[in-house]
């Protein structure tokens, strides 16, 4: 008996979500041919557009501003540097990397060398993360501070954290 009532059950609450869908369908096909025949009808409606008053444009003279000072930041290292491989340093210089290793400092000297850059490694006296004797890598070096930032800044493609080292 309890199967019988069962089986009834359950034939009953398939017919009822049977009935659902096909409800719910022809709701959503109703609301498309709504807004299809909207849309259609907007379409065919023209919008006049009055044309814009001209106004008159008057030239503003202009100056050209001449930056005086250059806010790049410069560091210094204390306790100087050393040239270990090239020509010795000029005023300000653009550092590409620092290594603990010399060999490693030397290998992006080489790289910089092969793509024209007149590079040379540094070692420096400073203690940074607990190690002591840096090797820096500079890629170049020059008497003015506007030539080594537009030299760091061609260099900041390749070499993100360049910076800029005064002597």
């Amino acid at each position: 008996m309890k199967t019988h009532a069962f089986l009834a059950l359950s034939l009953c609450t398939v017919a009822l979500f049977s009935a659902c869908g096909s409800s719910q369908e022809s709701a959503y096909r109703r609301a498309y041919e709504k807004a299809k025949a909207q849309e259609q009808k907007n379409a065919t409606q023209t919008v006049t557009v009055a044309p814009a008053e001209k106004q008159e444009v008057t030239p503003v003279a202009t100056t050209p501003v001449v930056v005086e000072e250059d806010n790049t930041p410069v560091r210094t290292i204390p306790g100087g540097v050393t040239v270990v491989n090239g020509e010795p340093l000029k005023a300000f210089s653009v550092v590409t990397g620092s290594f603990i290793n010399q060999t490693n400092a030397e290998g992006m000297m080489t790289t910089l060398r092969n793509r024209g850059y007149a590079a040379r490694v540094v070692k420096t006296n400073e203690t940074i993360s607990g190690h002591t004797g840096w090797y820096r890598v500079i890629a170049s070096s020059f008497d003015s501070k506007a030539q080594a930032v537009q030299s760091k800044n061609t260099l900041r493609d390749t070499y993100p954290d360049a910076w800029l080292l005064s002597r």
